[in-house]
């Protein structure tokens, strides 16, 4: 079987022993910018997500309050702070490894994330990833506005954004290769030519055994 022409990478719980969501509200109850009461929401929205019944609007219209009204330079600031404190020593050893392996082919390695791209960006520079697909944030006359800008990228909104940057390099979604944890990967998992399925969960190791995807445990 000839090699993946372009290697895409889930983050949470992939690449990393953290799901940046949760721990983002973390970060800023920690800092007194959001309220205490928030994280009880976030425990919640994430439940929805592992069982894959998650609201995407709902969702993001409580994860993004903190962006909206501020500058792009503030955010960036915050999310940096967040992945030296948090974020940086969850990064698996073994994630790393995976990462070094498919850049060291020469072919094109990008996160695809359901995480926006803001707070995704300090994970991709760490392990040296150069694209970023990610739930994108807007931003109007200079500040976030607490949108997003085209589809969420989780579940199946995967696809669409795997396909609009396969596009830009003259790629068919059958000849790359996505490493994947959540339930909700099924769809982009089932869309790529090669499929890994990373510390999958019951139902997604029973969905990886009927379609014949590799599944693999990353520490």
């Amino acid at each position: 079987m000839a090699e993946p022409e372009l290697y895409f990478f889930d983050m949470d719980h992939t690449l990393i022993n953290n799901d940046c969501d949760v721990s983002w509200k973390e970060f800023l109850v920690a800092e007194g910018i959001a309220t205490a009461d928030s994280m009880k929401t976030a425990d919640y929205f994430f439940d929805e997500y592992v069982k894959g019944e998650l609201d995407f609007d709902a969702f993001l219209k409580f994860q993004l309050i903190e962006f909206s009204g501020k500058t792009v330079v503030e955010m960036q600031e915050l999310a940096e702070q967040h992945f030296q404190k948090i974020v940086k020593d969850r990064i698996y050893a073994d994630g790393r490894l995976l990462v070094e392996k498919a850049l060291a082919t020469g072919k094109t390695v990008s996160l695809l994330t359901a995480t926006n791209n803001i707070i995704a960006a300090p994970v991709a520079r760490e392990l040296g990833i150069e694209h970023i697909c990610a739930t994108t944030l807007e931003v109007s006359n200079g500040t976030f506005s607490g949108k997003i800008v085209g589809p969420y990228c989780g579940s199946e909104g995967k696809i669409s954004h795997a396909e609009v940057f396969c596009a830009n390099y003259g790629i068919k979604l059958k000849n790359v290769k996505y490493y994947g944890d959540s339930v909700s990967d099924k769809y982009i998992l089932g869309a790529v030519g090669y499929s890994v399925a990373v510390n999958p969960g019951e139902v997604l190791k029973k969905i990886a055994d009927e379609k014949g995807w590799e599944a693999i445990v990353v520490a």
